[in-house]
């Protein structure tokens, strides 16, 4: 059996998420063990619970040698709070892990990345089981602990790559989290930005990615409306703020806050978690 430990770095979920990602794991992949801690239903404003709560859930999941791999339920800001903290406190077991979120959870595995903690990995989570797929993101994390490679992003090739959202890499850049992104493809994608705020990220980023090997655009969804039109895409707007920085911009890749969320290793790809 392979078992999977649940925590919520950020804001809660509610009950019947972990019934419906509960429900699809037994009928899809029986030998997946999948438990959700009580602090994940936690609530304190925006969070699952306050910062000391959400820090000690997840060194309980990390630090757990009996546990496979650490599942984030959802985003939501919050992780950035703790991330620091709890790296400085995992232990042996948490370095043989795999982590999986994305979105604010960014903060974390950009930590773990830098600090050489686990695997961490871009993908769907437990939250990802509201969208109107059938379950179809979700199992694609399920997949990949399984064994399966079937939902990886299919451009990563053979240079260590990694996928943030856009905000989330901006706000940690120039932070104790920062990894080194020398040589990699860095993918990124937003959601609920305005094509002009999307542009003011870029400018704020790009100084942070020189000698990146290439960005690549995921999705960008939910756009707002301005009150006029800002005159480029998003995908107009990083080609525009990578010939500026002399960064190549590689095209798009299928990872953000959509149902085609793809899973994006951080580094170069390895074996899924069952494999």
């Amino acid at each position: 059996m392979t078992r999977i430990a649940i925590c919520a770095p950020g804001a809660p979920i509610r009950p019947e998420v972990s019934e419906k990602v509960t429900a699809l794991a037994k009928s899809s992949f029986p030998h997946l063990t999948l438990d959700f801690h009580p602090q994940c239903f936690a609530e304190a404003g925006h969070f699952a619970g306050i910062d000391e709560e959400r820090l000690l859930a997840l060194l309980d999941c990390a630090n757990d040698p009996t546990v496979d791999a650490v599942w984030f339920a959802r985003g939501g800001y919050g992780s950035d709070r703790i991330a620091e903290d709890a790296i400085a406190r995992m232990n042996a077991s948490a370095k043989k892990k795999a982590y999986i979120g994305y979105s604010d959870c960014g903060y974390l595995l950009a930590g773990l990345y830098r600090n050489r903690i686990g695997r961490p990995i871009s993908g769907p989570m437990p939250v990802d089981v509201g969208r109107n797929d059938n379950g179809a993101c979700v199992l694609r994390s399920l997949a990949w602990f399984a064994g399966s490679e079937e939902g990886l992003e299919p451009t990563i090739g053979k240079q260590p790559t990694v996928a943030f959202n856009l905000i989330t890499l901006v706000m940690l850049s120039g932070t104790p989290l920062m990894p080194d992104l020398t040589g990699h493809v860095v993918m990124v994608e937003e959601v609920h930005e305005y094509l002009y705020a999307i542009d003011r990220l870029f400018f704020a980023l790009m100084p942070y990615l020189k000698g990146i090997a290439g960005l690549r655009l995921g999705s960008v969804t939910d756009v707002p409306e301005n009150d006029r039109p800002f005159g480029q895409t998003a995908e107009e707007i990083a080609q525009f703020w990578c010939e500026r920085a002399g960064v190549p911009y590689l095209g798009r890749a299928e990872f953000g806050h959509t149902a085609d969320n793809r899973i994006v290793p951080f580094g170069l790809a390895a074996p899924p978690l069952g494999a």
